[in-house]
C-alpha cells in the first residue's frame, strides 16, 4: 500500500512511519517543518525513518510543503497514487492557540479541507483524521465517551479539532470517503516535543531547575504511550480500508489518568531526583481532567493499550539520556 502521512516528520508521525514501513508499505510524508519547536529535531526524525526504509527495502519519500498550499497538494497527488491518508499535520498546543486563533483556524481547518478535497478528487477512499481529547473541554462526566456532548471547547485548538470532525463527516456523507477520527489522549514517549510536560519536566529536573506546577497539582491527564497510539492508529487505518461507507470517532487513551503532582513526583522517582516545584496559577484553556473511555475502540478496532505510566516514563527517560548524552 502507498500511504501519505501529513505531519510525518513530527513525534507521532515518525513513529507511525516506521511502523508502517516495517509492515511492508510505502510511505510518503508531507511536512512544512515549521519552527514551533527546533526543526533540527524533525530532521533527525526524518533520518531515522529513512534508515528504517532502507532496512525494510520500502519506499520513503519526504516532501516539504504546506497543507494550506492547494496547488502544491494537487501537484503531489497528480504524480503519486495514494491508497490512504493519515492526517496528523496541524498546529498543536492549547495555550498558543489562545494567542493566535486565526492561524490555528487557517492551518487546522483550511489545511484539513484541502486534504479532504484531494482525497475526493484523486479517489483516495480511506482517511484517518487525528483529533484530540481537548474536544471534551471540562466535561464533568468521566471517563469521556465518544457519545458525550463536545459542544463546549475551551480553546481555539480544541474548537478546530471538533470542527475538523464535522468537516470529515460532511465529506464522508457527500463523497463516501471512509473516515476514522481519532481523539488522542496526551501522547508521550521517545521523540516527544520538547514543549510538552514530560519532556520539559525531565529537562528541568536534570538541570536542577524548578518545575512549574499550574494549580494545586490535582489536574489529571490520561497519558498514552506512543507505541499504543501508533497501534491504535494502524488499527483504525486498517478499519477504513476494509469495507465501505464507514465513519466513526474513536478515543485512543491509556484510561489511567494521573494527577499533575503525582506525575512530577514519578518523573523525579525514575530520575532519582527530588523535584523542586514552583506552584503557579491555572492557565487559560487548561482542562481539569482527561480520561478516556476506550471501550468503543476496543470493541470495533480491538485496541488494547499495554504500556503503564511508570514503564513509559522509564522508556522515555532512557531515550532522553541517549538523545542528549546525559550521564546517569
Amino acid at each position: 500500500m502507498n500511504y501519505l502521512i501529513t505531519g510525518g516528520a513530527g513525534f507521532i508521525g515518525s513513529h507511525l512511519s516506521e511502523r508502517l514501513l516495517k509492515e511492508g508499505h510505502n510511505i510518503y510524508c508531507i511536512d512544512s517543518l515549521t519552527d514551533y519547536y527546533d526543526v533540527a529535531l524533525k530532521y533527525k526524525n526524518i533520518k531515522i525513518v529513512e534508515e528504517c526504509s532502507k532496512l525494510n527495502h520500502k519506499l520513503y519519500e519526504f516532501h516539504k510543503g504546506d497543507i494550506r498550499d492547494y496547488d502544491f497538494l494537487c501537484q503531489f497527488f497528480q504524480s503519486h497514487k495514494i491508497d490512504a491518508i493519515i492526517h496528523l499535520a496541524a498546529n498543536a498546543g492549547v495555550r498558543p492557540s489562545i494567542d493566535n486563533p486565526r492561524y490555528y483556524v487557517d492551518v487546522n481547518l483550511m489545511g484539513l479541507t484541502n486534504m479532504l478535497e484531494c482525497a475526493k478528487n484523486y479517489k483516495v477512499r480511506s482517511f484517518v483524521f487525528i483529533s484530540s481529547s481537548s474536544v471534551y473541554g471540562n466535561n464533568k462526566k468521566v471517563p469521556f465517551h465518544e457519545n458525550d456532548n463536545v459542544d463546549e471547547p475551551i480553546s481555539p485548538y480544541a474548537a478546530t479539532k471538533k470542527a475538523g470532525e464535522l468537516i470529515c463527516h460532511t465529506y464522508h456523507a457527500l463523497y463516501g470517503i471512509n473516515i476514522a477520527c481519532l481523539r488522542y489522549f496526551t501522547v508521550y514517549g521517545p521523540r516527544q516535543r520538547p514543549d510538552l510536560a514530560i519532556n520539559k519536566f525531565t529537562r528541568l529536573m536534570l538541570e536542577d531547575q524548578e518545575v512549574p506546577m499550574y494549580g494545586d497539582g490535582s489536574t489529571s491527564r490520561d497519558y498514552t504511550f506512543v507505541s499504543d497510539i501508533v497501534e491504535g492508529t494502524v488499527l483504525a487505518l486498517n478499519w477504513t480500508l476494509d469495507g465501505c461507507n464507514k465513519y466513526d470517532v474513536f478515543n485512543l487513551g491509556g484510561s489511567h489518568p494521573i494527577s499533575l503532582k503525582d506525575l512530577i513526583m514519578l518523573i523525579g522517582k525514575v530520575l532519582g531526583i527530588e523535584p523542586k516545584i514552583n506552584q503557579l496559577s491555572m492557565q487559560p484553556g487548561d482542562v481539569n481532567i482527561t480520561y478516556s473511555d476506550s471501550n468503543h475502540a476496543k470493541e470495533i478496532l480491538h485496541y488494547n493499550p499495554k504500556v503503564k505510566i511508570q514503564e513509559g516514563l522509564e522508556k522515555f527517560i532512557e531515550w532522553y539520556y541517549k538523545m542528549y548524552k546525559v550521564k546517569h
